[in-house]
């Protein structure tokens, strides 16, 4: 992994830990601005990058640094709220899926006088960028629910219908909320991320 992709990947790690303190407190899982940035860097960045930084952070919060919701070690990890925390990792991978196309691709959002030229190709590819990010988003976040329910029901001894109650139903809202948004900011920072990737920015 090169400079700039370390530096990104340090970014987003960042970001979902400040993304965990930006929470509601609802018992069994505390709703968290965490998800948003998880399947943004993804989306942004692409699987690498995405699944480094959620990596990162279940690394600090294993060794027990304060990076989770609740605080951070072993024991949070491995009780009830552990699987949500666990299915933030596929849930980088499907939504880096993405990310890769809009890496592969310039997805260019500037006006400029070549705007002529690049109209065919350029909604093209906006199209299926806005497509993929909205199809592995949902992915991403489905994901998260199907390694964390059942991980709250087995660690809990709950019923399949009160773990859905507890851990999935609550936060379907607030989750779509986080998708779009998230959505929203890979259209409209993808260039820069690409441009500085490839270390084609201004300069």
């Amino acid at each position: 992994m090169n400079t700039r992709k370390t530096v990104l990947t340090a970014l987003f790690a960042s970001l979902i830990i400040v993304g965990a303190y930006i929470r509601f407190p609802l018992p069994p899982v505390p709703i968290t601005l965490q998800t948003l940035f998880v399947i943004s860097s993804s989306l942004l960045g692409g699987t690498a990058i995405g699944v480094g930084s959620v990596a990162i952070y279940l690394l600090l919060g294993a060794v027990g640094l304060p990076v989770f919701t609740a605080g951070g070690g072993l024991g949070i990890l491995l009780g009830p709220t552990g699987g949500f925390l666990f299915g933030l990792l596929p849930a980088a991978l499907l939504a880096g899926i993405a990310g890769n196309y809009a890496r592969k691709n310039t997805i260019d959002n500037t006006k400029d006088e070549h705007k002529e030229n690049t109209t065919g190709a350029q909604k093209t590819k906006k199209r299926t960028y806005l497509f993929l990010c909205i199809l592995f988003g949902t992915l991403a976040t489905l994901a998260i629910y199907l390694v964390g329910v059942p991980f709250l029901k087995y660690n809990r001894s709950l019923s399949w219908k009160v773990a859905l109650q507890a851990g999935m139903l609550p936060f379907l809202i607030g989750d779509t909320i986080k998708l779009i948004v998230s959505v929203q900011l890979a259209q409209m920072f993808a260039p820069r991320i690409r441009e500085f990737l490839n270390g084609s920015s201004t300069s």
